[in-house]
């Protein structure tokens, strides 16, 4: 493909502009470049002249720039918020945006223009420093040759372009440029306001989020629950969107030791979103405690099925997450559960092993029917199958009516299902990467009838695609996103089948799948890991922080 044309930099900086994208393309060069210089020496104009060329589709990807943040007014956290958001990565803080980058081994290239205008320029220059870390990131980061973050940066391995030296200028084109600039001076953006009422509710859902987000960060006062729960959830407020939504995502992050009028006043000003917040479980909750981490989820009879980071897999009532119970042994490093409608739950683990167990409320068969039902059930011949056919390499379930799937790590998926007494089995590649969520339901055709099997897959590809068992996948993606897909649920409920997907920039995706298929949309602010549907309608959506119940509006 030909390069697309770069235009001619202003204020005479050619040479400047040619090493940097000399820069760019030298694998052995400092992953770091400082672009310094006095006030008024032009460094704001040349960053933008390569933000603007780099940031367009199709440019060369040795000049690509893939993220930039102009720091005045910005602090580390709005930073990290926007990056992660360019990025295609759910991160609350500049250590998740490091980690978020750490699994994605691909060169990545950010711009950070004016760090000596930022509203904590220290801790933003911790942030650069933190990100340099990582070996597939370059950084290019604008600051005044006399500031002390200067220094710092320059002081790492580093290269640096001080635009007062001449070497870096074409003097008669300087010179043209010059004789036509305006007289009048830029001025920096001013500093965070102090007009907005951080302890009412109406107010910080409706003022700029960026300089709510700022004055949070600076209060010392936690404002009835308010600034927690903003700080919590500040990478999804900070977007665009209504007041009401805004709201709906504040009151999902609310601790229960915030002030008990808070969550009907934003119930209230959630009026006209597309959710309603159900209930919610945030770290540190204890009327009801919080249940952990909520890395894997599944609902059935009733309960909701609850797997955290150290394997320990909960059961809470769906109507408000109060506690039912635990199963007796935990599995380690849990990546996903399913229940079972007679009361078995499948977990696998992060080693691709299926473990079952059997759900402490789940009913028991006594006297004459236990002796009667000794044998193996359906549900361990399915598994006697999946275990014989994938041994270890399982890396996502899903469980509905009879019907067992798994995904693989070649992109495969996999269905096991009880035909004329033998376990059957189907396969087919519907990924060009690891399988990393599954979801299953039954289409109802008739009301005799077993109804459709139909199972959706979603990958680290960034597609969600959907197969019937004995039947051809669907040629084109059910959904395809430039990120990967993290969660999936699927659930036949009473207003219709609905498929929920959660992806790794932290978007959740309600798609009813009758024909009106509206599409709702919720963004927590951290990373999802999973969701569950249930036959009422709720939707259930997992991170590390919270866990929130949300009814479609």
């Amino acid at each position: 493909m030909t390069e697309l044309q770069w235009s001619r930099p202003a204020a005479g900086r050619e040479p400047a502009a040619a090493a940097l994208l000399a820069w760019l393309a030298d694998a052995d060069a400092p992953r770091l470049c400082v672009v310094t210089g006095s006030a008024g020496s032009g460094k704001s104009a040349l960053l933008a002249w390569l933000i603007a060329h780099g940031t367009r589709e199709g440019v060369q990807r040795e000049r690509r720039v893939h993220g930039f943040v102009p720091l005045a007014g910005q602090t580390a956290l709005t930073t990290a918020w926007t990056l992660a958001e360019q990025l295609s990565v759910a991160a609350r803080t500049p250590g998740e945006l490091a980690a978020a980058l750490a699994a994605d081994k691909r060169r990545t290239v950010i711009v950070l223009p004016e760090l000596h205008a930022a509203e904590d320029p220290g801790h933003v220059t911790e942030l650069a420093l933190l990100l340099l870390e990582l070996p597939h990131v370059r950084l290019i980061v604008e600051a005044r040759g006399d500031t002390s973050e200067a220094q710092t940066l320059s002081a790492a391995h580093s290269a640096v372009m001080d635009l007062d030296q001449a070497q870096w200028t074409d003097p008669e084109r300087y010179a043209t440029w010059a004789a036509t600039r305006p007289t009048h001076r830029h001025t920096a953006p001013e500093g965070p306001t102090d007009d907005i009422d951080l302890d009412d509710p109406a107010a910080v859902c409706a003022a700029d989020p960026w300089q709510v987000s700022i004055r949070y960060e600076r209060s010392g006062d936690g404002h009835g629950g308010l600034r927690a729960a903003w700080l919590r959830a500040g990478a999804s407020l900070t977007r665009e969107q209504t007041p009401a939504d805004r709201a709906v995502v504040l009151q999902a992050a609310l601790g229960d030791d915030a002030d008990p009028r808070l969550p009907e006043r934003l119930a209230g000003l959630a009026a006209g979103s597309a959710w309603q917040v159900v209930w919610r479980r945030v770290r540190g909750d204890v009327r009801p405690p919080w249940p952990g981490p909520a890395r894997a989820l599944s609902s059935g009879r009733g309960a909701l099925v609850v797997a955290d980071h150290q394997g320990t897999v909960r059961l809470l009532a769906e109507t408000d997450a109060s506690p039912l119970g635990r199963l007796p042994e935990p599995v380690h490093q849990a990546r996903a559960v399913a229940a079972t409608p007679d009361g078995d739950v499948l977990v696998l683990d992060a080693q691709g092993i299926l473990h079952t167990r059997r759900s402490p409320s789940a009913p028991r068969a006594t006297g004459l029917s236990a002796l009667l039902d000794d044998g193996p059930t359906l549900l361990d011949r399915l598994l006697e199958a999946a275990g014989a056919r994938l041994a270890g390499s399982a890396k996502a379930l899903a469980f509905s009516d009879g019907l067992l799937t798994i995904g693989d790590a070649t992109g495969r998926v996999h269905a096991f299902a009880e035909a004329d007494a033998e376990p059957g089995s189907f396969a087919v590649r519907l990924h060009e990467a690891e399988v990393t969520a599954l979801a299953a339901l039954r289409l109802t055709v008739s009301e005799d009838g077993p109804g459709i099997p139909l199972i959706y897959s979603g990958g680290d590809d960034g597609t969600v695609r959907a197969w019937s068992p004995a039947a051809e996948p669907l040629g084109s993606p059910v959904r395809s996103r430039p990120c990967p897909v993290t969660a999936l649920a699927a659930a036949t409920t009473d207003t219709g089948p609905v498929l929920a997907i959660g992806w790794a920039d932290g978007l959740v995706e309600h798609h009813t799948l009758d024909e009106d298929g509206m599409v709702r949309t919720y963004w927590p602010g951290a990373p999802v890991h999973s969701l569950a549907l249930t036959g009422a309608g709720t939707l259930l959506v997992g991170t590390d922080e919270t866990l929130v119940c949300l009814r479609p509006a």
